[in-house]
């Protein structure tokens, strides 16, 4: 069944068609929710939430671009407001865990997507929103401050402190490597 066709089958109601996108495009955007969540169950219930919202807003889909690109935008929304209702952005970074230059990659080759992904799961809720959001996704910080209602500064600021943590998270595994 086309893309096509399983949503004009959504727009009916028809609940296969539902199970049907629902299949093919969960676990990508659980990834996606994932990278936001501090806890598998958190990130589940993002996803819920944003199926939720796909379904409900389908009708403004409207085959300009991909749709996968589409859904991902709304995880990416719903977990913004997951966020917001959390309201983690007080956390705070020592000024004194400042970054030191890169060193030699060593341990850094080695480093899988998982162990990546765990390290930048570690961060800060607000670093690590803006990280993600700045660095996986694409935004510029003026969609990222415009989304999240701060400041560029704030943003860049973020983003900073969110690559420091993980300099300093990296050196931290290097030592242990060695």
């Amino acid at each position: 069944m086309s893309e096509y066709d399983i949503i004009q089958g959504c727009l009916r109601g028809n609940s296969q068609s539902q199970r049907a996108i629902f299949e093919r495009y969960a676990g990508r955007l659980l990834a996606v929710a994932i990278r936001y969540a501090r806890q598998p169950a958190e990130a589940e219930d993002i996803l819920q939430e944003a199926f939720i919202r796909i379904f409900e807003n389908l009708r403004e889909f409207q085959f300009k671009g991909s749709l996968e690109g589409w859904m991902r935008r709304i995880v990416i929304n719903v977990a913004i407001k997951h966020y917001q209702r959390k309201y983690y952005s007080q956390e705070q970074t020592p000024l004194e865990q400042a970054a030191d230059p890169w060193e030699e990659p060593g341990v850094y080759a080695q480093l899988g997507e998982t162990e990546l992904l765990g390290l930048i799961g570690q961060l800060p809720e607000g670093y690590r929103l803006v990280f993600n959001l700045y660095a996986i996704e694409g935004y510029s910080h003026k969609e990222i401050a415009d989304l999240l209602g701060i400041q560029e500064g704030t943003s860049r600021s973020q983003l900073v402190k969110a690559r420091t943590m993980l300099q300093n998270q990296l050196k931290a595994l290097q030592r242990i490597a060695v």
